[in-house]
């Protein structure tokens, strides 16, 4: 079978940002393996890669690094042969946009007009302007995760501030581009029927352009330790704090109500709250300080080793395209309860437990049976990995996206 060579556009690809630097450097690894050149060319913070995929360092402003004026102005007066991009950015930044999706996206099209030696163009869901130029001179496959406008819907409905609804109608104000930009593009895949089913309700797509492909998880990495001791105190969660969609809220009100009759239970949070911000201020009213314990900018290694010390782990995200974190905590065979909410049900199936979201009256008393039936729910987890393995393995995955990549380009050249 023909080799590629395969450029991969990120916007950011922060290494412990969420789901976007994992895919990056799992998809990148994948289809490497398969033979293929693969190039990541992304904007900053930069991906942590795996060896054989280059990295293509497409520097913006960076402006997110850094909340203080005084540091992004710095940023941006040190910038030489300033353009409209560098200007658009750091002036609607200053605003309270986040302009990196149309910057990068028009970067990224600049830079392939002089590097046009790739078979293939796999852009990760900036979504941008720049694509639609891309898309003439170059297969493209776009990966949309899920659509953003549902962040959006969960952000304007968790607070009634106008203060704060101000600040979300411009941080989200991409999505006019993103709207008006997903219509036109040809080729998109997601990573689950739910994602389809809002891609083509929130942003108007044609069903026959979207297809559906999982992400793959690496199920030696995420695999449980067998000589650790799980705790029948630790609970375990991946949030990331502040932001509704999570629903973290829910998971330390019920741990407060767990607390009552266990005073030595406590919380992992594989993340970190913003200083001052909400989860801090609820944590604080809860009186559960004491009781949990936010880990940032681990290895993967370090969340094996959490997972494989928990005895039960909670999702109780309100919406999720892709859940890792589910994904994840089955690898390692811990309990899983998560809500029954968007592709949960789709990557869970009969291995964990599914309630209704925003409930922390059944969250806790779910987790209290897990714990009082705790060798009868491991069982269930044993199974889980299985069914991980099977389902969500890189080399099922790849193939797919391999078939898909050929069958572009395919029909790209017949145009």
């Amino acid at each position: 079978m023909q080799k590629l060579n395969i450029a991969i556009l990120s916007y950011r690809s922060a290494k412990f940002g969420g789901g976007q630097g994992v895919y990056i450097k799992d998809i990148s690894f994948a289809l490497s393996l398969m033979g293929h050149n693969v190039d990541v060319i992304s904007g900053p913070p930069y991906p942590d890669l795996h060896d054989g995929v280059k990295l293509i360092k497409l520097p913006g402003l960076d402006l997110f690094e850094t909340f203080s004026f005084k540091d992004r102005f710095k940023k941006f007066k040190k910038k030489k042969c300033k353009n409209f991009d560098d200007y658009y950015e750091f002036f609607i930044a200053l605003a309270g946009g986040f302009p990196e999706l149309r910057t990068f996206g028009n970067r990224a099209n600049n830079y392939l007009i002089n590097n046009n030696n790739y078979d293939v163009i796999i852009d990760n869901q900036s979504i941008s302007y720049g694509l639609i130029e891309i898309q003439k001179r170059f297969p493209l496959i776009e990966i949309i995760h899920h659509p953003i406008t549902f962040d959006f819907k969960f952000e304007l409905a968790a607070s009634k501030k106008i203060k704060y609804k101000i600040s979300r109608y411009l941080w989200y104000s991409f999505l006019k581009m993103q709207k008006q930009v997903a219509p036109k593009l040809q080729n998109i895949i997601t990573v689950s029927q739910s994602s389809k089913k809002g891609i083509i309700e929130e942003f108007n797509c044609k069903k026959n352009n979207i297809l559906v492909i999982n992400n793959g998880l690496d199920t030696e990495e995420f695999s449980p330790i067998e000589e650790s001791v799980r705790d029948l105190n630790r609970l375990i969660t991946t949030a990331s704090a502040d932001v509704p969609l999570k629903g973290l809220d829910y998971s330390l009100k019920a741990l407060k109500i767990l607390k009552k009759d266990n005073p030595n239970i406590h919380l992992i949070v594989i993340g970190s709250p913003k200083k001052g911000g909400h989860t801090e201020r609820l944590i604080k009213e809860l009186n559960i300080k004491d009781n949990v314990f936010f880990k940032k900018h681990i290895s993967k290694e370090e969340i094996r080793r959490l997972y494989s010390t928990s005895s039960v782990a909670i999702v109780s995200s309100l919406y999720e395209g892709f859940g890792y974190p589910v994904i994840e905590a089955m690898s390692c065979e811990v309990p899983l309860i998560a809500t029954n909410v968007s592709s949960i049900p789709e990557l869970v199936g009969k291995y964990g437990i599914l309630i209704d979201p925003k409930d922390e009256n059944l969250l806790s008393h779910k987790i209290k049976n897990v714990l009082s039936n705790y060798d009868e729910h491991k069982k269930t987890a044993i199974q889980g990995r299985q069914h991980i393995i099977k389902t969500f393995n890189w080399s099922k995955i790849t193939n797919e996206y391999e078939k898909t990549i050929f069958k572009v380009i395919e029909n790209f050249r017949k145009c």
